[in-house]
């Protein structure tokens, strides 16, 4: 038996800074569904939005968190945010993480809807591969860790309401059953489990994300009994470079326009500058959707994104990996390049209260796949990588009141994997983000989302007369993986079809302006009907 203190399932920043806490209190395996580096937080470009400036202020974060959550960020878990954020920063500078500094002093910099300069980087543009390789550093020093690399979670291993383990498919040697070619289905039992493993935005055509992003933790919860909230909410980051004919969106950080860059249309004019304050620093989903309205208006794919004005020796100075990756693909940061907006953030997700516990016992959620209610109806520029520090903190140190568990149920084995089928898989996966991206994409209506609906119920339809001609008694790989996706797809539409009106992250073309008796959370939890949840009412308080 694979017995551990904790499972922390997947990689990025949440699940490995909760790793290297977690090997203070006992044992730890991480296991991943790719590789190690593999994550949404590796390739963060923009930075951490924390307060350590003295002209700055925790209640000024907070306030630009609440105004960019368009009225659904839960205040008690963006007090904790804020006020924690600076403690989480202060112990990883003491034990070796290094911030980029200007005159022996943090440098800081601005994104949009902040009021002042707050963020910090490493490596220019590469904070979150900094972050992460100083937090797998650390990890790489505790040896109570083990690290499984090309391991899928399947299932949660649940009895009576609480979480003793996980079921997976690892084509890892150190656990594949000896001879396996494809590898085999392994159980982990752990006195906690953690579920780390990201959001769903690569179920979309044009994304930021890495291709595994596709919201199978999040899926696997849900039909686990968990709660599913504000899923309606997906952010596009405005600024992808737009390479024709391809979906693979390059993210160009927000911190670009922080430093001074234009969006201009076909003509060259600034579209941005009438429409908010802040111009082409507004929150996010009003410059996506600006992007998205002008490229429309204008009949071309992308918009501009002009830097020539700007100081081209500090911009290479600034931003040498987004240089990299533009002159790979004949473009010149320093001077304009053509970007449109891609699938990014998943702002919704599995619920969980100020501690990271979920509806089933032993089991947390941190990072992009949790809903502590920070982000509200759209995330702040920045606010996703210190979520990861300050929550995983705070679950570590909870489940230490929650103790070891008592007893370790017998559990099944119950997989099996036919290669055969990974064709179909990727069809589907395919055919589901064109699906997502054509009516439930930036801008919605009731119209687009029930035809989204019933299109992904005829492919859950399909698929399981697949199943049922197959027969058998094992659940097979890529069936189950089909049927998370199908899920996910669901999750997103189901809520944004209720949602009769526009608000951060879900626009609606029919219903384009926020309406107060949609001020509430949307829930979704298996078996039951979707609801709704009042703001700052305790749902995310259990």
């Amino acid at each position: 038996m694979h017995k551990f203190d904790y499972i922390i399932v997947g990689s990025g920043l949440a699940g490995l800074y909760a790793a290297y806490k977690a090997s203070f209190k006992g044992s730890v395996a991480i296991i991943t569904k790719s590789l190690l580096r593999e994550s949404n937080s590796f390739n963060a470009q923009g930075g951490i939005a924390v307060v350590t400036a003295c002209d700055d202020d925790p209640q000024i974060h907070k306030s630009d968190t609440l105004i960019a959550g368009r009225g659904l960020c839960e205040e008690a878990s963006v007090d904790i945010l804020v006020n924690d954020g600076p403690d989480r920063i202060a112990e990883i500078i003491a034990e070796g993480m290094k911030f980029d500094t200007e005159g022996g002093a943090l440098a800081l910099g601005l994104e949009g809807g902040h009021h002042k300069r707050r963020i910090l980087h490493a490596g220019g543009d590469s904070t979150g591969k900094w972050t992460t390789e100083f937090v797998i550093s650390k990890v790489a020093e505790r040896p109570n860790v083990e690290v499984f690399e090309n391991t899928t979670l399947l299932d949660l291993l649940i009895s009576d309401g609480v979480c003793y383990g996980v079921r997976c498919w690892s084509e890892n040697e150190k656990l594949a059953a000896e001879g396996s070619d494809n590898g085999s289905e392994v159980l982990l039992y752990a006195n906690h489990v953690f579920l780390t493993s990201g959001g769903t935005s690569a179920i979309y055509a044009r994304t930021t994300n890495p291709e595994t992003t596709v919201g199978d933790g999040l899926a696997i919860a849900y039909n686990a009994g968990c709660r599913i909230v504000d899923m309606e909410f997906i952010q596009f980051h405005p600024s992808a470079l737009y390479q024709k004919d391809s979906t693979k969106a390059i993210l160009i950080s927000e911190a670009v326009r922080g430093e001074g860059a234009h969006l201009l249309d076909k003509r060259g004019r600034r579209f941005m500058v009438p429409i908010h304050e802040l111009a082409e620093l507004a929150p996010r989903d009003i410059v996506a959707r600006s992007i998205f309205k002008q490229m429309q208006k204008d009949g071309v794919p992308n918009v501009t994104l002009s830097l020539r004005h700007l100081d081209s020796a500090k911009i290479l100075k600034r931003f040498p990996g987004i240089q990299a990756k533009c002159k790979e693909y004949g473009h010149d940061l320093t001077q304009e390049i053509p970007v449109a907006p891609a699938a990014h953030y998943t702002v919704g997700g599995i619920a969980s209260n100020l501690n990271g516990r979920t509806d089933i016992g032993r089991l947390y959620v941190c990072g992009e796949i949790a809903a502590t209610g920070i982000m509200g109806a759209n995330r702040l520029a920045s606010n996703s990588l210190i979520e990861c520090l300050v929550f995983a903190n705070r679950a570590v140190e909870d489940s230490v009141q929650v103790g070891q568990a008592l007893q370790t149920p017998h559990f099944d084995k119950k997989f099996c994997r036919d290669d055969a089928n990974s064709e179909a898989y990727v069809a589907l996966k395919s055919e589901i983000s064109n699906i997502m991206n054509r009516y439930a994409g930036i801008v919605r209506s009731e119209e687009g989302l029930t035809k989204g609906l019933n299109k992904i119920a005829a492919l859950k339809a399909q698929l399981e007369e697949r199943v049922a001609a197959r027969g058998g008694e094992c659940r097979e790989f890529y069936e189950e993986a089909s049927r998370r996706l199908l899920t996910v797809a669901s999750l997103i539409m189901t809520p944004a079809l209720m949602r009769k009106e526009s608000r951060g992250g879900h626009y609606r073309e029919d219903y384009a302006c926020a309406d107060e008796a949609f001020a509430v959370h949307s829930v979704q939890q298996k078996g039951k009907d979707i609801t709704t949840a009042e703001v700052n009412a305790n749902c995310f308080n259990f």
